[in-house]
């Protein structure tokens, strides 16, 4: 019998387990036709502690106790014994339940250890009223010894199963202790977040011949069925991120400019863009617009520039924008006049012309940004449609006044 580990998370954890296990004796008395095969079974239990740490490995440390039983019934042999035993081992453990992107609700675990053994063992040798057993060859037990004389006066016995007499070899004075082997090999199931079943089929290797008294050319050893309950003293939180790989993200590149995301400033630069140490797009003439942009790439310094990186010539700059704002004053009176989508169209396209060649900007007023339904801080003539049609249905908050001011705003923007 050895210790079941367990584990909830991929994470450092420590636990408790108890359990219990049969026990079959595997050693040298018990193999000659034993005519009392179920009672060789025995009942064991155990007491641990555990820690698992990573996805795979563990280790723990375990108490045992329980009984070994062995009884001969053969010609050659009638030898029997039981003894108790206790001890404690540590084991290290491999576990499978963390395999793949997902923890397994079922999986199996192997563990290898190393345990140290008490042992004492004790034979049926003697009735309730201390009369030797004498095995006949008849197939009998009776109070005297197999002889013709003695078989008129002989007695046939029944053995009580009570192991009285405290085996020793009349040869050696051997140990009554010796390090063994465990191994398991089983399967967990996980209960809830803190708490586990496990079940395991161990073959224990015992380094010593003498649990049952008799020595034979071998060590002993014997074998279990374990079930323990596994509960989690101490969880670690679970950790949301273990799926992740930070270190594919920190060398991750996506724009390919040759910075890692991690450090990039400018995400997204185009392809074919020279960019410096920070993934930024390269500016040499610092009038920012980046030169894969610039149409005139050596502009002087602190000139006003348009989109394109141009140069604004400032005395057409005031005149376009007279032009503009007697422009904006002479549609707004001809949309008042006749009204209609077609003519917003119309000054919606003229407008944006003259824009690009301007380079001007303009910014919606507050009580005016609910017009501006795709947020790309134009007013288009669409959306003024849009906003008159709601003022209508009643699906609008905007007053007369309001849309005059939008109208008015759309013709200055």
């Amino acid at each position: 019998m050895s210790i079941i580990q367990f584990a909830v998370t991929a994470s450092a954890q420590f636990g408790v387990n108890v359990g219990v296990s049969g026990l079959k004796f595997t050693g040298d008395v018990g193999k000659k036709r034993n005519a009392t095969a179920s009672g060789d079974f025995k009942m064991g239990y155990n007491l641990g502690v555990d820690y698992r740490y990573g996805k795979y490995l563990g280790v723990g440390l375990n108490g045992v106790y329980g009984k070994l039983q062995g009884n001969d019934n053969d010609l050659s042999s009638h030898r029997n014994f039981t003894s108790t035993i206790f001890g404690g081992e540590l084991n290290v453990f491999a576990f499978f339940d963390k395999m793949g992107d997902t923890a397994k609700a079922a999986a199996p675990f192997v563990s290898l250890g190393l345990g140290y053994l008490k042992f004492d063992p004790k034979g049926d040798l003697v009735d309730k009223n201390g009369t030797s057993y004498n095995y006949w060859s008849d197939g009998s037990i009776r109070n005297l010894a197999e002889s013709t004389a003695n078989d008129p006066n002989s007695v046939i016995m029944k053995r009580d199963y009570k192991y009285e007499t405290t085996l020793k070899d009349s040869a050696v004075s051997y140990k009554r202790s010796c390090m063994y082997l465990p191994i398991n090999v089983g399967a967990k199931f996980q209960i809830g977040d803190r708490a586990s079943i496990r079940v395991a089929i161990n073959y224990n290797i015992a380094f010593s011949d003498y649990i049952d008294n008799y020595k034979s050319g071998g060590n002993d050893s014997w074998m279990g069925a374990n079930a323990s309950f596994n509960f989690l003293l101490i969880p670690k939180p679970k950790d949301i991120y273990s799926n992740i790989d930070f270190t594919a993200i920190e060398n991750g590149d996506y724009d390919g400019d040759g910075v890692s995301d991690f450090n990039d400033r400018c995400q997204c630069t185009p392809k074919g863009a020279k960019v410096d140490g920070h993934g930024c797009p390269l500016d040499g003439d610092n009038d920012n617009v980046p030169d894969y942009m610039d149409k005139e790439p050596n502009s002087k310094n602190h000139a006003n520039v348009d989109a394109n990186g141009v140069t604004i010539n400032e005395e057409d700059v005031a005149r376009r924008q007279l032009e503009w704002d007697s422009l904006a004053t002479e549609r707004s009176d001809e949309f008042n006049a006749a009204p209609s989508a077609q003519y917003l169209q119309k000054i919606e396209a003229q407008s944006k012309e003259i824009k690009q060649k301007s380079g001007k900007t303009s910014t919606i007023p507050d009580e005016l940004k609910s017009a501006d339904y795709d947020h790309d801080g134009y007013i288009s003539a669409a959306e003024i449609t849009k906003t008159i049609d709601g003022f209508f249905d009643g699906a609008s908050d905007f007053t007369v006044e309001r849309l005059n001011r939008l109208i008015d705003y759309f013709f200055e923007q």
